[in-house]
């Protein structure tokens, strides 16, 4: 007797995606820099996952906290301001070259550089058209009026709704169905057969994060994810190989 609960098709092997690039201290090599990008590309990633901040002079610095230790906010600080390590965004896509991008807008309400109106969206969006195939890159965010804003600015910009850990994975994939995003990006817990079910039934790409653990990669791949997004790509690159 079939089974009543529905089941993700196990796709082809998922894209690996390195989350902040493939930092490495014995290296000097530090998250979210050109080096790490570089090193991504090296390790075989088919993308990388950076995330962007505004400063106070309105460029987008490339860096996942909203302060710099030592240094304060930086939102407050201007380019000339920042350590060497820390690229632009234009740089960081340069870094990248074909890899594919997802580049996250930190926009929150409860962070200090908390952007109501959404400027640092719109300049990721030019910065990206300007640069490199909008085809090679997906715009992410939690804060879902910034997806908006770069879906008004450069509609051919594909974009992906990031949900938290504790969100309704299911209201989540409507709400970035209706809004329209291409791909809904999920905690590796969140992700299940009905998640993923519930996602190509909107039209929407599945990528999870941050995906470590060895299960999980497999895991991943038997639900048909389409992008896991990780600290450990020689593993995953090494996993995948095993599914070719």
């Amino acid at each position: 007797m079939p089974s009543s609960t529905p089941t993700a098709s196990p796709a082809a092997v998922p894209a690996v995606h390195a989350h902040r690039g493939c930092p490495d201290a014995a290296l000097g090599i530090a998250e979210n820099t050109t080096g790490a990008f570089a090193r991504a590309r090296e390790l075989g990633a088919d993308g990388v996952e950076l995330d962007v901040r505004r400063t106070a002079d309105g460029a987008l610095a490339v860096h996942h906290d909203a302060e710099l230790p030592g240094l304060g906010p930086l939102c407050r600080l201007r380019v000339s301001e920042l350590p060497d390590d820390v690229p632009l965004l234009a740089d960081a896509l340069a870094a990248c070259g074909d890899l594919v991008v997802n580049v996250e807008v930190k926009n929150v309400p409860i962070e200090v550089d908390f952007d109501p109106e959404d400027e640092a969206a719109r300049l990721v969006a030019d910065t990206v058209a300007e640069s490199r195939d909008e085809g090679t890159t997906i715009v992410s965010s939690f804060w879902l009026p910034s997806l908006e804003a770069v879906h008004r600015r450069h509609p051919a910009l594909a974009t992906g709704l990031l949900l938290a850990s504790w969100a309704d994975p299911l209201g989540g994939i409507e709400l970035a169905a209706d809004t329209g995003c291409r791909a809904v990006h999920l905690p590796v817990a969140l992700v299940g057969p009905d998640t993923v079910v519930a996602a190509r039934a909107a039209g929407l790409a599945v990528a999870a994060w941050t995906v470590n653990d060895p299960d999980d990669l497999d895991r991943m791949a038997d639900l048909g994810v389409d992008t896991v997004i990780t600290d450990r790509v020689d593993l995953a690159v090494s996993r995948r190989a095993l599914r070719r």
